[in-house]
């Protein structure tokens, strides 16, 4: 077990560690590009913020390639992964997957995933700079969900949802 580090100096690889022990679901955030392409990238940094108005919020990379896209596209769409939809958070996550077929549908104007646990698609309605990351606010506009068992990370790798009990 490690200790706390001194104070005002955190280590950025202990810090990711640290954090890394809240585990999360694994979404794809994604956006239509300029050309009406669908864009998007694997992201755990989502979560909901308001019941009324409902509103959620993402978290990018400033060096990723979507934030433009979405920063432009002024609405994102977040997918939550079902336990089999592993091999589309490596694709989205750039490790491209050979043969994988990606299936989107549109919904209130984003592209969602086919097949994702939850789908939620946001107007963009404040934008927060976040150190190397930029937050996106968003209302949720159209919303669907489906049972299954989520895809799960911890500690730097996928997990499965034990038993309820």
């Amino acid at each position: 077990r490690r200790g706390p580090r001194r104070f005002g100096v955190i280590d950025p690889t202990e810090f990711r560690r640290t954090l890394g022990r809240f585990a999360t679901g694994v979404t794809v955030v994604s956006a239509y590009d300029e050309g009406g392409n669908p864009r998007g990238l694997t992201a755990n940094a989502f979560m909901s913020v308001s019941l009324d108005p409902p509103l959620v919020l993402v978290s990018l990379d400033n060096r990723s390639r979507t934030k433009p896209v979405l920063e432009r596209a002024g609405r994102y769409g977040v997918s939550v992964l079902a336990e089999e939809q592993r091999a589309l958070s490596d694709h989205f996550a750039g490790r491209p997957q050979e043969g994988l077929e990606i299936a989107f549908e549109e919904r209130a104007g984003v592209p969602l995933l086919k097949g994702a646990l939850a789908q939620v698609a946001a107007r963009v309605v404040a934008v927060y700079p976040g150190g190397d990351h930029t937050l996106f606010l968003g209302e949720v506009e159209y919303l669907s969900w489906r049972e299954g068992r989520p895809l799960l990370y911890y500690a730097g790798r996928y997990g499965r949802l034990g038993e309820w009990g």
